[in-house]
């Protein structure tokens, strides 16, 4: 009887959470998105336009900084400074960067002399920035010219803002990789993200591209340099400080994602493990009545590391079956789609086209519909990465001592083109 409850609920998780995503999603659209009367290339309605500084850190990232500080640079937003970061660069991202400040009269720059890590980065921009508000852009990443005043709009017109997160959109997708992130930015993390601001908190805004006021900063400390994902714990500590984030889908922001198989791994057990060290850090303190709204992120995330190592244990039976006489009920365990199998698959249909119906308007690829139907792949690739880097995660993340400093890894920015040849 037990065995076939834990079978019942390595499926029907998976499918009430997809109904939870597309219900709430679907409200955001229809209440925040559908009715405006604006887009991303349509300009913030700000009544206020005060000053803002971008802040880019930067680790070994002479490949892409030229694209990303002119894309900053070209903003239309019209008061803001650049703050770009070296970290210790190993590469000519620090020559690079005194070249492009003489070209870019808004761009100052910061040399660290050894790598610190992403948090002491931000930190050092920070400190160096002249304004309250701060947006703050991966080293890879290309704005949207209206990105800026989108993030600004909502930490100018409302003081119990302390971060607003942009739209990250996938550049790279020429690969089966790639063509799968275009459908899991749309199908799964943007979905969330407008389900997860309905109800009430946020997970975490995208490391990659996200607006903080500076207020909110101080209050709890800045970035933790001890935590993996610092865009993870940043995001908790002002929820359970009582901070709104918000999630801004206009505030559109280019990338570049692993495209290949060891990139993409170490990506993601890097999700993964900060997830899970986020948890375990605040456990005590979000236990109190007062941390509430954060209660159902929490148990969301608690329950889908359960049920991670439900099925990596439910995998390790049903092949060990294959090869043993297991005792009992043990003997007959299947991880075979059936009935529940059918329903997954079609709930999983339908979150694509919900999410091609909200998304479409990010996307002025038109092939865009090509790209989403590799996103069928996504439950078999996927799930499969999400279960086993949240498994070997879990692990990584209680032998993390706190104090002991995270530093970058330079991540896999995919495939590119040849010199010359037009990107896809």
């Amino acid at each position: 009887m037990v065995f076939e409850w834990l079978l019942e609920f390595a499926f029907l998780f998976p499918l009430i959470m997809a109904w939870v995503w597309m219900s709430g999603g679907l409200w955001y659209f229809f209440h925040r998105e559908r009715g405006t009367g604006y887009g991303p290339d349509d300009p913030a309605p700000a009544a206020e336009t005060p000053p803002c500084s971008i802040i880019i850190p930067c680790y070994n990232e002479e490949a892409n900084l030229r694209d990303t500080i002119a894309y900053a640079h070209a903003s239309s937003y019209p008061d803001f400074e650049i703050v770009a970061v070296n970290d210790g660069s190993r590469d000519r991202t620090g020559l690079l960067l005194d070249e492009l400040a003489a070209q870019y009269p808004r761009l100052r720059v910061i040399h660290l002399a050894t790598n610190q890590g992403k948090a002491i980065a931000l930190q050092s921009g920070t400190v160096a920035a002249r304004n309250e508000y701060l947006i703050c852009v991966d080293g890879d990443a290309m704005l949207h010219p209206h990105a800026v005043g989108w993030l600004m709009y909502h930490l100018t017109s409302w003081p119990r803002v302390g971060t607003v997160t942009g739209n990250p959109r996938v550049l790279n997708r020429s690969s089966l990789l790639g063509k799968l992130q275009v459908g899991e930015f749309s199908a799964i993390i943007g979905l969330i993200k407008r389900a997860q601001r309905t109800y009430g908190r946020v997970f975490t805004v995208s490391g990659v591209i996200a607006g903080f006021r500076r207020t909110a900063l101080d209050r709890i400390g800045y970035w933790s340099p001890d935590m993996v994902t610092e865009d993870i714990d940043v995001s908790w500590r002002l929820q359970l400080d009582h901070w709104d984030l918000r999630y801004e889908p206009n505030a559109l922001c280019y990338i570049y994602v692993p495209e290949t198989f060891r990139g993409l791994w170490r990506q993601r057990l890097r999700w993964a493990q900060g997830g899970v060290e986020t948890l375990l850090r605040h456990r005590r303190t979000l236990l109190q009545w007062r941390k509430r709204r954060l209660w159902g992120v929490a148990l969301e995330y608690v329950v889908s590391i359960a049920w991670s190592y439900l099925i990596f244990v439910l995998l390790l039976v049903f092949l060990a079956a294959l090869v043993f006489d297991l005792p009992g009920e043990w003997n007959d365990a299947s991880l075979i789609p059936q009935w529940a199998g059918v329903m997954l698959g079609t709930t999983a249909l339908v979150q694509f086209l919900v999410s091609l119906l909200i998304d479409r308007r990010y996307e002025p690829d038109k092939r865009f519909f090509r790209n989403l139907f590799w996103v069928i792949w996504y439950p078999l690739a996927f799930w499969l990465l999400s279960i086993l880097t949240t498994v070997f995660g879990f692990p990584r993340a209680l032998r993390s001592r706190p104090g002991q400093r995270a530093r970058w890894v330079s991540p896999d920015r995919g495939l590119r083109p040849a010199e010359g040849q037009p990107r896809e």
